[in-house]
């Protein structure tokens, strides 16, 4: 990666799946112009969540400097990945028009008053849009329609960020929805997911 441009994990959680735990990560790009906060995890408890049993380390209970933040993206307006935006209020959020207005409408789709909370600012965006020099937004359809991955150019293959895009390993080993054969088509040196500890990198080959 640009030596430059820095993609840093930041675990805020865990949710229990099938019985398994599976961690909550955001991720921070630290640019020359700017400091970017991918996704932001979740604050509190909900009903609606209760049986996934979540364990919480929300960013405004760690040090973390969330004033540091100069913009924020969403990947996409689930509960776990828009549940901490109202602390970065009046900061612009980039989402993709299509995800907003699914959250927006659909039934049962994220928890209502998380997307809409006190003072966001969303800006959106209709496909790929470049957020800084070096790093774009690209529109990754699957896991929902309107998500997106954050692309941050590097010397050996850029380095994505791809939320849900994939929930596990497995699903780039072998891709099976839109969003999925759009990360592999990039040829990435490695893409940081929500939900697993480390990145996922594409296999060696001869």
């Amino acid at each position: 990666m640009n030596a430059a441009i820095r993609v840093t994990p930041v675990r805020v959680g865990e949710l229990m799946a099938e019985g398994e735990p599976m961690p909550i990560y955001v991720h921070v790009i630290d640019h020359p112009e700017g400091r970017i906060l991918v996704d932001t995890g979740l604050t509190e408890l909900h009903p609606a969540i209760a049986d996934m049993d979540p364990r919480l380390n929300p960013l405004n209970e760690q040090d973390f400097d969330i004033q540091g933040i100069d913009m924020v993206v969403n990947t996409h307006l689930h509960f776990d990945h828009c549940g901490g935006n109202h602390l970065f209020a009046g900061k612009p959020i980039y989402v993709q028009r299509q995800e907003l207005d699914d959250a927006r409408t659909k039934e049962d789709y994220t928890i209502p008053h998380w997307v809409d909370a006190p003072g966001v600012d969303y800006v959106t965006v209709d496909g790929e849009f470049e957020l800084l020099p070096g790093v774009r937004l690209l529109p990754a359809p699957g896991h929902t329609a309107g998500s997106q991955i954050v692309v941050v150019d590097g010397d050996n293959g850029p380095t994505i960020i791809a939320g849900d895009t994939a929930v596990w390993f497995g699903e780039l080993d072998n891709p099976g929805t839109e969003g999925q054969r759009l990360v592999l088509s990039l040829n990435p040196d490695k893409v940081w997911l929500t939900h697993t500890d480390e990145p996922w990198r594409p296999a060696a080959t001869g």
